[in-house]
C-alpha cells in the first residue's frame, strides 16, 4: 500500500486527486504545515527539500519501493505505474508533461506567493501582493486562451495536466478571494473537473486536513 505524505495544500490535493482517480488504497500521513512537522528529520528522509507531498510505494517497479517526492513527478510516476491520465502517444505525452511543467514553473509558485503576502507577511507589502496578483491573472488568462481550442490543458482527454492545476485555480478562488472573471473557457473546465465524484472526495480529504490546524 501507498503511504502519501500530505497536508491541506494545493500541491498535497494533486496526490488526493489522482490517487482517488486510480481507486487505490493508500495510507494518509499528515504533515502539519502548521506546526513545523515538514523539518522533522523523519520527513526529511521521505522529502529532501521538506515539502509535501511525498509518497512511499512498497510495489515499484521489479518490486523496489519507490521514496518519491515533488507532486508533479509522483503524479507522473502513478499515471505511468497505473497506465492512466497521461496519454501513449508520443506528441500528447509531451503536451502533458509541457502543461504540468506551466502549473509547476509559473501557476502554483504565482498564486501561493499572493497567497503567502496576503496571509503570512507583515503589512506593507502592497507592491508584492499586486505583482502576484497580476501574475497569477495573467496565468488564468493563459489558460483561458488554451481551453478555448482544447476540453483539457493537454488534449481532448482529462489527465494529470489538469489534476495538476486544478488544485490551485481552486485555491485561487476559494483562498486568496479572487474572481476568475469574464474566463468562460476557464470556468467550463474547472466546473467540470469540480463535478468529478474523486475530485469532490479529495477535497473534502485536503479540507479536513487544512481545518485541523491551518496553512502556511
Amino acid at each position: 500500500m501507498i503511504t502519501l505524505y500530505s497536508w491541506g495544500t494545493p500541491n498535497g490535493n494533486k496526490l488526493h486527486i489522482m490517487l482517488e482517480e486510480l481507486g487505490l488504497q493508500y495510507r494518509l500521513v499528515p504533515v502539519n504545515l502548521g506546526r513545523g512537522e515538514q523539518r522533522n528529520p523523519e520527513f526529511v528522509k521521505v522529502s529532501p527539500n521538506a515539502k509535501i507531498p511525498a509518497i512511499v510505494d512498497p510495489r515499484g517497479p521489479d518490486g523496489r519501493t519507490v521514496t518519491l517526492a515533488e507532486s508533479g513527478a509522483i503524479l507522473i510516476y502513478l499515471a505511468e505505474t497505473h497506465g492512466q491520465f497521461m496519454s501513449a502517444d508520443p506528441v500528447e505525452r509531451l503536451a502533458i508533461l509541457q502543461w504540468i511543467m506551466f502549473e509547476m514553473a509559473h501557476v502554483g509558485p504565482m498564486i501561493g506567493q499572493l497567497h503567502h503576502f496576503q496571509a503570512s507577511a507583515p503589512a506593507g507589502n502592497d507592491y508584492a501582493i499586486e505583482r502576484y496578483r497580476k501574475e497569477g491573472d495573467r496565468m488564468l488568462s493563459v489558460m483561458e486562451t488554451r481551453l478555448r481550442a482544447s476540453p483539457y490543458l493537454a488534449s481532448g482527454d482529462y489527465s494529470i495536466a489538469d489534476i495538476c492545476t486544478w488544485p490551485w485555480i481552486r485555491s485561487w478562488v476559494h483562498t486568496t478571494k479572487q474572481d476568475i472573471g469574464a474566463r468562460p473557457a476557464l470556468m467550463r473546465w474547472y466546473d467540470t473537473i469540480n463535478e468529478r465524484q474523486a475530485v469532490r472526495k479529495a477535497v473534502r480529504i485536503t479540507d479536513e486536513l487544512r481545518e485541523n490546524g491551518g496553512v502556511r
